[in-house]
């Protein structure tokens, strides 16, 4: 069987998780990238290497004109925020199991997601877009209100504005870098950040818990921290769930961040319809002991998902991210680690090599590295996590 795997730059999530898998099910991978160098390096060496072939992922027409060419597809595939609308429609076009386009369409637009989820009654926050070229004096935001680029990701350029001034010099700042995108301004959404993570196969949807986020002083909102909890509060939960179904998720893994207000109200702050990042995925199934990405991929293959996946839920974890706090070259830094002790599994990837120089950015950009732990009980996990980190250093020079 041969799975289309369309991707924009080399992730963990893909190099670690989805490619394994993909060999574990039997399935010859051709990865579909409009920057295929970076992908054959990332690969190079490794015992599930895919073939990597040029094509203009972001442009549905041209990756169903290529596949069209190649061996007939039993499964298209992308873990990308920005691919999984041309992803639904190339899938759709060969017959195969796909995401609704729209629900692709209004989960990647945020002005659209709030739209929609307005008109069908579920929530109604203040927000507006503000095209390209148009001073943001021209709307009426309440403050404080916060920034962002309509098809953003990650916290990129994602910035909370106090007053009018304020939103002027971020939309100003956010255009020297992206003078050709719609942004969006809405109100801030006070409260505790979580996300729920979900798997579906379209008619089967499994609830696998979700994360208590941790992020930086305003006005920028870089995650540093994310603490597992195997399950929110019912009510919670069929909140989420609601607003997604209202979206038309259903299809695969889908990454909900939420804020939860003191009166129990959920506000959506966005949803991703792929698996969530930044190695958290990867821990997921490490603390689940579930076959996640297999599961992933065989409900892009049509395999209906088991009534019941048999994930643990008697274990915690915490995925810490090493931020750089100022601009420079990175000088100093541990490797690759992976460890158990005292019941409690701990792994360390580096997000940057050594001698490598990066301005300061806001944004998980500045990750150093990912520190990942899973144990028996929280105290635990975190104990692990906070004697990793002051055992080592991290050095950056200006």
């Amino acid at each position: 069987m041969r799975l289309y795997l369309l991707a924009l730059n080399p992730t963990d999530s893909v190099t670690q998780g989805f490619l394994p898998a993909a060999a574990r099910l039997g399935l010859t991978v051709t990865v579909l990238t409009d920057h295929a160098e970076p992908h054959r390096r990332a690969y190079a060496g490794s015992e599930h290497a895919p073939e990597v072939l040029e094509c203009a992922v972001r442009d549905h027409r041209e990756v169903i004109a290529l596949i069209s060419r190649l061996p007939r597809p039993d499964a298209v595939f992308s873990n990308s925020d920005h691919l999984q609308e041309q992803t639904a429609l190339a899938a759709g076009y060969f017959g195969l199991p796909a995401k609704d386009w729209r629900a692709a369409l209004r989960t990647k637009n945020k002005a659209e997601l709030r739209r929609h989820l307005a008109a069908a009654g579920l929530d109604h926050v203040h927000a507006a877009e503000l095209p390209p070229g148009l001073p943001p004096a021209a709307l009426a935001p309440p403050f404080p209100c916060v920034v962002k680029p309509r098809e953003g990701v990650a916290s990129e350029d994602v910035v909370l504005a106090e007053d009018a001034d304020a939103l002027a010099a971020a939309v100003a700042d956010i255009r020297t870098r992206r003078p050709d995108a719609a942004l969006v301004v809405e109100e801030y959404l006070a409260g505790e950040l979580h996300t729920l993570e979900t798997l579906g196969d379209g008619t089967v949807r499994h609830v696998l818990g979700g994360f208590h986020t941790r992020l930086s002083p305003p006005p920028q909102f870089v995650e540093e921290a994310l603490v597992y909890l195997p399950a929110h509060p019912e009510a919670v939960t069929a909140q989420v769930l609601a607003q997604l179904d209202a979206l038309g998720v259903g299809l695969g893994a889908c990454h909900t961040e939420f804020v939860l207000q003191a009166d129990g109200r959920v506000r959506l702050v966005e949803v991703n319809y792929r698996a969530i990042g930044d190695t958290c995925d990867l821990m997921l199934a490490e603390l689940l002991e579930i076959p996640f990405f297999e599961h992933v991929l065989n409900a892009h293959l049509g395999v209906p998902l088991p009534a019941e996946l048999g994930a643990r839920t008697d274990r915690r974890a915490r995925n810490q991210a090493v931020i750089a706090d100022r601009a420079g070259t990175l000088t100093a830094a541990p490797g690759p680690y992976r460890g158990e002790r005292d019941g409690v599994t701990l792994s360390y990837q580096p997000a940057r090599e050594l001698g490598e120089s990066r301005p300061l950015s806001g944004t998980n950009r500045d990750y150093l590295g990912l520190v990942r732990a899973v144990g028996p009980d929280q105290r635990s996990v975190d104990r692990a996590v906070d004697d990793f980190l002051a055992a080592h250093r991290w050095e950056i020079t200006g």
